[in-house]
């Protein structure tokens, strides 16, 4: 088996720009930023409202965990 005569064709073929693994990683990497911005984005729109709670919090976040509301009285029901 003989070498190629011209190893140019060659490394033109084995280019970084022409493997698709790279394309797709960037991609995916771009696709991923673009995620982290829309999310940021979102949630600076809609701000979360605070729970009133009597106990201790720890960064806004109470340290206990809150009882659930009770339910309405099942006697309105006919």
């Amino acid at each position: 088996m003989q070498p190629h005569a011209d190893s140019r064709p060659r490394r033109l073929h084995t280019a970084w720009y022409r493997q698709p693994v790279v394309w797709l990683g960037a991609m995916v990497f771009a696709a991923s930023i673009a995620g982290c911005v829309w999310i940021i984005t979102v949630g600076i729109r809609h701000a979360d409202t605070p729970v009133e709670t009597s106990r201790p919090n720890v960064f806004g976040v109470p340290a206990s965990p809150q009882r659930a509301p009770q339910p309405a009285s099942s006697a309105t029901l006919p």
